[in-house]
């Protein structure tokens, strides 16, 4: 496959990863805590689908530079560790929403 479509496709699944780990945080503002396990489970399997692309992509360049780094790739490589930060954080805040009161209001 072509590098720039190996970086295009690894920025789509961090940004899939990043939009389900949001949603799983508002499903969990809700109190739907099992539609925030369903999108954190999909946040995650995108997270590894573009972990696996950015392993080949480093094993490639074999760390002797034989990529070219560009705006695309460092972009990629940006959403992915947001993605993945994203899903860390939002992991916490949904495990302190479930110790939150049920009160049939969404916490705000």
């Amino acid at each position: 496959m072509e590098l720039e479509n190996v970086i295009m496709e690894l920025l789509v699944h961090a940004g899939t990863a990043r939009s389900h780990a949001l949603s799983a945080l508002q499903q969990a503002r809700h109190g739907d805590f099992a539609a925030a396990e369903q999108a954190m489970d999909e946040s995650k399997t995108a997270v590894s689908a573009a972990h696996r692309m950015q392993t080949a992509l480093i094993g490639l360049d074999e760390g002797s530079g034989k990529l070219p780094v560009t705006l695309i790739a460092v972009h990629a490589q940006d959403h992915l560790m947001n993605a993945m930060v994203i899903q860390d954080l939002a992991t916490d805040i949904i495990a302190l929403y479930r110790r939150l009161p049920e009160t049939g209001v969404s916490h705000v």
